[in-house]
């Protein structure tokens, strides 16, 4: 622990927790006011920040006898073919499925009145749904409402009139500036390093070694969590004969980085698969031995082996952090939930330990 030089005055502990205080409200206000302007860069930086160990596992691999910018442009394009791969996938689900869905939807609402009207009727309840009427009310109901869904959702992404501009950054800005932060990673790290004042480098050195851990074993653990069930969920839907097995399989297995969320969506997709190919019975079946199987794999085996609970990162806590950021900042958000989260995390500890070592909690 840092003791004061002889002449230098003791500053008292809550100065200290006011500059900190102080920062943290001035980054909230930038990336309040400059959330559509920073996306890009935000982006690219969280980009860096998982790419960056691979490049120096390429660096070691090779000895270092080939260019570092070489390395970044191979580990960049990598990326880049791995994410239009999962996109191409993921677009003929809804490409697919919305066309059929609509014309089909007499047909599906045909099959529904004939298995829940006897079930209902034996309760008591007499119900019957004109297909017709569905399809009507759907379509008018899309038809009508599409614009007050974009509406809706493109100020939740806090792009407001700046949509071109944010697809364009993004499409754009973010492989250039990813590839500036990869080629002067370890560079600004050190420039960042530097303006830490020298007598609380140690602490602060700690604390960051222990997020950065937190949040490495987290995404890494959660990766091979997602791709294990991408394999897992495509492969039991196309035992069950399901034509678009493998887009939602990837997508379900993809998606389960939300957790709950992205399964539940997963879920929907491969229901209104199912409905359109198969008949109710044979999907409730494949939907219950699939999908339930797959929580089973991952709640029970996969997430405690690979993931582990000593990182302390709780799904619902995920989930929280996701929409609070999502709320504050938009996309934005989105992108530094979870390393804000682990850093938070690491802060939470390092307080409660503090606390049960107090007198406070000893008296």
């Amino acid at each position: 622990m840092s003791q004061a030089l002889p002449n230098e005055p003791s500053q008292p502990p809550w100065r200290a927790s006011l500059i900190w205080l102080g920062l943290a409200a001035i980054a909230w206000l930038v990336l309040k006011l400059l959330a559509p302007v920073l996306t890009p860069f935000v982006v690219a930086l969280v980009l860096a920040y998982s790419l960056a160990p691979l490049v120096q596992m390429l660096h070691r691999a090779t000895k270092r006898r080939l260019p570092h910018w070489l390395l970044v442009v191979v580990v960049e394009l990598g990326f880049i073919t791995i994410a239009l791969a999962v996109l191409l996938l993921i677009v003929p689900i809804l490409g697919k499925e919305l066309p059929l869905l609509q014309a089909q939807l007499p047909r599906l609402a045909e099959r529904l009145n004939t298995s829940l009207s006897p079930l209902l009727a034996s309760l008591g309840l007499h119900y019957s749904l004109d297909p017709a009427i569905a399809k009507s009310f759907a379509v008018e109901y899309l038809q009508a409402n599409a614009s007050d869904i974009w509406a809706s959702v493109l100020p939740s992404l806090k792009l407001g009139g700046g949509v071109l501009f944010t697809l364009l950054g993004l499409i754009v800005l973010v492989p250039v500036v990813l590839f500036y932060l990869l080629s002067d990673w370890a560079n600004m790290l050190q420039r960042v390093e530097g303006w830490i004042p020298r007598t609380k480098l140690p602490v602060v050195k700690s604390f960051m070694n222990e997020a950065d851990a937190v949040l490495g074993q987290y995404m890494r653990g959660q990766l091979l969590v997602m791709l294990i069930l991408a394999i897992f969920y495509s492969a039991g839907l196309a035992l069950w004969g399901l034509d678009l097995a493998l887009p939602i399989g990837v997508f379900t297995g993809l998606a389960m980085c939300i957790p709950y969320i992205g399964f539940g969506i997963g879920l929907i997709l491969a229901l209104l698969a199912g409905l359109l190919q198969f008949d109710l019975a044979h999907t409730a079946l494949m939907l219950a031995t699939v999908y339930g199987a797959g929580q089973v794999l991952e709640g029970f085996f996969l997430t405690p082996r690979l993931v582990g609970e000593r990182i302390g990162l709780h799904p619902l806590a995920v989930i929280f952090a996701l929409l609070a950021f999502g709320q504050l900042f938009g996309f934005i958000g989105v992108l530094v939930a979870l390393p804000a989260s682990a850093v938070l995390l690491v802060a939470l500890r390092r307080l409660k330990a503090r606390y049960l070592a107090s007198t406070l909690y000893q008296a």
